[in-house]
């Protein structure tokens, strides 16, 4: 199933994948395994969530979530949501890696890429433990790699 605002768009999934099209709106009612926002953000909302028939949010976009409560929802709802900043991080370490001193290496930014596998696993598991929606986790995640940073950036910037 595929649908965008841009019916062309939409066409041209359908004519190179045989996608099946649906309309923007009618997309949170379809009976899937996944629900992949991919452009707009805030598609996780109160009208929303409640029509979702998946078992995972996993999608590219920015800001899937109206609100940091929208998180909770889906946990309730007992729906795997994947942390917009953590699984589209792909794109941005492309760019850092194009600004790597020695120069862009593709095998190194797509080594640094395949460690999303990794992170989304830790994030679902410190949000299984804690009992904590994975949204949660992911900024405990992010709030200690941050401190790790600023701690080594400290012990270099002191001398």
């Amino acid at each position: 199933m595929v649908t965008d605002i841009h019916p062309a768009a939409v066409e041209r999934v359908v004519r190179e994948f045989g996608a099946t099209p649906v309309e923007p709106d009618a997309i949170y009612d379809v009976d899937c395994d996944i629900y992949a926002p991919c452009a707009l953000g805030a598609t996780l909302n109160d009208q929303t969530i409640p029509r979702l028939k998946c078992k995972i949010v996993a999608g590219s976009a920015n800001n899937q979530l109206q609100e940091p409560r929208h998180a909770r929802m889906l946990m309730e709802r007992g729906i795997l949501y994947a942390p917009d900043f953590i699984i589209n991080g792909g794109g941005v370490i492309n760019v850092a890696e194009e600004f790597h001193p020695s120069g862009y290496n593709r095998d190194r930014a797509y080594a640094k890429v395949a460690t999303i596998y990794d992170k989304l696993l830790t994030v679902f598991r410190i949000a299984q433990e804690r009992g904590i929606t994975t949204a949660e986790a992911a900024e405990i995640l992010a709030e200690e790699r941050i401190a790790r940073a600023l701690a080594l950036r400290r012990i270099y910037t002191s001398r």
